[in-house]
């Protein structure tokens, strides 16, 4: 068997898949293609791991609490558009942009239950190459986890990396990544996106610092195909 084979297998809808976002969108900005496809074959449910409440830091109108609300609920819908729904989603609530702060025994065990009542032996994971510290926890708890999971197989996805590194080719290229042709799913992947309507400046409107995914983005997200790699 080929180090990709299990990738290969995962990639091909045949098979359930787990994907563990750090943030919601991170699920359908990294793996909308996948999880379409995913639940328009053997299914696949999604962790997001903080509430997101850290976009806006600034506005007033929009405590943590109202916008990780908001948040959660835009996830839904992002996975209903996908093809999933409510039912495909676990929510773990921790603090955005602190999740190192929280100890790793606090997390794990909700996190492994998550995973354990799927029935899936795939588990996809942000790359540990994406610079956000969210995004980083969420690989070493996957790392933690694989350690005591070793019949499940762990699988990287980029999301920032693949935009902002000028050298992610040359840095990826020997974990000799596999592509998933999205062109079937882009109508959906980028309604899926645009699900998430505070993260693109149309909900909170008093915090001019706050985070706004740019159309061009969208669109380098929706069109270009997704890139895996088995995880190091």
């Amino acid at each position: 068997m080929s180090r990709n084979a299990p990738l290969a297998d995962a990639l091909s809808g045949r098979e359930k898949i787990v994907v563990l976002a750090p943030h919601p969108d991170d699920e359908t900005l990294g793996c909308g293609g996948l999880l379409a496809r995913a639940f328009a074959g053997a299914g696949a449910h999604v962790v997001c791991v903080t509430d997101g409440s850290a976009s806006h830091p600034a506005s007033c109108e929009w405590a943590p609490v109202r916008l990780a609300e908001t948040r959660r609920g835009e996830l839904i819908e992002a996975l209903e558009i996908l093809g999933g729904g409510a039912a495909d989603l676990t929510w773990l609530g921790q603090p955005d942009s602190r999740l190192h702060e929280v100890s790793a025994a606090d997390i794990l065990p909700a996190l492994t239950a998550a995973i354990d009542g799927q029935a899936a032996r795939h588990v996809f994971v942000p790359a540990r190459e994406d610079k956000h510290c969210d995004h980083q926890t969420t690989a070493q708890l996957a790392e933690a986890l694989r350690a005591q999971r070793p019949n499940l197989h762990f699988h990287s996805y980029p999301v920032w990396s693949r935009f902002d590194d000028p050298n992610f080719a040359a840095n990826t290229a020997g974990y000799a990544p596999l592509t998933l042709d999205t062109a079937t799913y882009r109508e959906a992947k980028t309604a899926a996106i645009r699900a998430h309507r505070s993260q693109l400046g149309q909900v909170v409107q008093d915090d001019p610092q706050g985070f706004v995914l740019p159309d061009a983005m969208i669109d380098l997200f929706a069109q270009q195909d997704e890139i895996f790699w088995r995880m190091p």
